[in-house]
């Protein structure tokens, strides 16, 4: 494991797992609080997200292989997609136990000392997700941006779970207010759940790149293009950090193969230089040809030149639809 390997960031996830269980479990016994067990609870669940993640970014990582030659990429969307279900059911956990202490209230013990150790493990998540935060830009890695995120939804609820049993401090006859606010926490973690399975099916399901990334790639086609050339039927995904690019480029018939090949690598590497970790591939074809702009060989109609850039149009949408 290198130093720039985005394993050892899922290794400080795990370290700053462990240290904010063992905080917030002491904190739970000394105060038989069901907002700490709740928030104690979820702690289990980072640590375990923690270890997926250090999984799925060791298999991701492996370089593509006969059997998957588009790499192991996809592998960090089931680790995410898996961390939201864990959240989920964590969230179940800590509502049930919110509601059978809605129904019997207990006095806190203890209170100022847990909540210092609640306090203290919400410093070390909030250290380590801004630390993961930057790897996971700097990584491209939807499994680092998921396990921070995480820790940051952990911070928050941790902050307004102590501000919420700071006030029984001063009024403890307030005991109802305890499972309120795990209550209301169980509610915040699952929405971060089900963001994080949103985001993990759309990469499974090779979900097209934002359309800021799209329109980078259009500029970068356009920027290239020699006259009378066009482009059309662009299609993407991505698997983990890796970015997967392919269209059809249209190009005069009597254009030499050389010459065609150091237009495509032009483009490539100019769509490279854009995007990071991009996968260019480019499909050929003569712009006197009918059979060249039907686009459903690859799936789609003709998209000429999807509104970016000063690329000519294609021969169909000069000619019209009609035709």
């Amino acid at each position: 494991m290198t130093q720039h390997s985005p394993r050892r960031y899922a290794i400080y996830s795990i370290i700053a797992s462990i240290l904010t269980l063992v905080l917030k479990f002491g904190a739970w016994a000394m105060t038989d609080s069901v907002g700490l067990l709740s928030d104690a609870t979820e702690s289990i669940v980072n640590l375990t997200a923690a270890v997926m993640a250090l999984t799925a970014l060791t298999i991701a990582m492996r370089p593509a292989d006969s059997e998957h030659a588009y790499g192991h990429g996809k592998a960090e969307y089931f680790s995410s997609g898996i961390e939201g279900m864990l959240i989920i059911i964590a969230a179940c956990g800590i509502a049930y136990a919110a509601i059978m202490r809605f129904f019997n209230p207990q006095p806190l013990t203890n209170l100022g000392l847990g909540l210092g150790l609640a306090l203290l493990s919400s410093v070390i998540n909030f250290g380590t997700a801004k630390v993961m935060l930057r790897a996971a830009k700097r990584f491209d890695s939807i499994t680092l941006e998921a396990d921070a995120k995480h820790l940051l939804t952990d911070v928050w609820t941790s902050v307004g779970l102590v501000a919420g049993l700071a006030i029984m401090l001063v009024m403890p006859q307030w005991k109802i207010l305890d499972p309120i606010i795990a209550i209301i926490m169980a509610v915040n973690i699952v929405f971060a759940g089900i963001g994080l399975l949103r985001r993990s099916v759309g990469g499974l399901m090779d979900d097209a790149l934002p359309k800021e990334e799209i329109e980078i790639i259009g500029n970068a086609i356009c920027s290239q293009h020699e006259e009378q050339c066009s482009f059309h039927a662009l299609r993407t995904r991505k698997a983990g950090s890796r970015r997967f690019i392919d269209f059809h480029l249209l190009v005069p018939g009597d254009l030499s193969v050389r010459d065609s090949h150091d237009l495509c690598c032009r483009i490539e590497e100019d769509i490279k230089s854009r995007l990071a970790r991009a996968e260019v591939t480019i499909h050929v074809e003569p712009v006197e040809c009918d059979s060249s702009y039907d686009g459903k060989a690859v799936g789609g109609e003709c998209a000429g030149t999807i509104g970016v850039g000063d690329c000519p149009l294609s021969k169909r949408e000069v000619k019209g639809e009609s035709e």
